[in-house]
C-alpha cells in the first residue's frame, strides 16, 4: 500500500472510519505514516491527533477502541478507508457516530447478527442464545442439523405457517453457528459474489 503522505503540507492523510459489520460511516480522523504502522501492528486505530499534537490510540481514555479489520486506499493515494470493530460508541458525545447517526443496519438480518452478539455475551441464566453458546460448537452445529430436518419435514407438507416458521429457526440457528466460528453473513456472501462473478465470466 502505497500512501502519499507528501500530497499535504502537514504529513496527514484523511482515514474515513466505516463500521466493518453495518457499513456505517462512524468518524474522520487523519493518519501519518506513524499512525499508520501502529494501526497495523496493535490492530486499534490510531491516529496523528491535531489539537493535541501527537498519535492518539481511539479509545485510549474510553475504552471504545476500533479493532482494525481492514485498511484501503483510494485510487489517488491520499485517503484511507479503514474498516473496524467499535468496541462502544464512537463520537466523544456518546453518541454512535459523529454524525450522530444510529450505528445499525438497515437490513434485518444484519440487526439480527447484533442481536445474536450481544445476547452471546450475556449469562445463560438471561439468555437461551447464551445458553445455545456455553454448550459449545458441537451442540450448536447439532441444532442447525435438527432445524434442517424439521424444515425438509414440513416442506413435504402444504403448511405455509409451519414451514416458514422452521425455515426461519433454521435461519436463526444458522446465524448462531456463524458466531461461534467467528464468521457473518458478509463471509458468505463474498463466496456467493465471487462465485457468481467467477460464473458470469465464464
Amino acid at each position: 500500500m502505497e500512501i502519499n503522505f507528501k500530497k499535504y503540507a502537514d504529513g496527514l492523510v484523511p482515514a474515513i472510519i466505516q463500521d466493518s459489520s453495518t457499513n456505517k460511516v462512524l468518524m474522520l480522523g487523519f493518519m501519518n505514516e506513524e499512525a499508520v504502522q501502529k494501526t497495523k501492528e496493535s490492530g486499534k486505530v490510531t491516529f496523528f491527533s491535531r489539537s493535541k499534537n501527537r498519535l492518539w490510540t481511539k479509545g485510549e481514555e474510553s475504552g471504545n477502541f476500533l479493532l482494525l479489520k481492514n485498511m484501503l486506499i483510494d485510487c489517488d493515494n491520499d485517503t484511507l478507508l479503514i474498516k473496524a470493530e467499535p468496541l462502544g460508541p464512537v463520537c466523544h458525545t456518546g453518541a454512535d457516530t459523529c454524525w450522530n447517526e444510529k450505528n445499525d443496519n438497515d437490513d434485518f438480518l444484519f440487526y439480527l447478527e447484533d442481536v445474536i452478539n450481544r445476547r452471546k455475551k450475556a449469562s445463560p441464566e438471561e439468555s437461551r442464545v447464551a445458553r445455545l453458546f456455553a454448550k459449545g460448537i458441537n451442540k450448536i452445529a447439532q441444532k442447525v442439523g435438527e432445524e434442517a430436518v424439521e424444515m425438509v419435514i414440513e416442506a413435504k407438507d402444504n403448511n405455509e405457517e409451519l414451514f416458514l416458521n422452521e425455515a426461519a429457526d433454521l435461519l436463526f440457528h444458522f446465524l448462531i453457528l456463524l458466531n461461534a466460528k467467528e464468521y457473518n453473513l458478509r463471509d458468505v456472501i463474498s463466496v456467493l459474489e465471487k462465485r457468481h462473478s467467477n460464473n458470469i465470466k465464464t
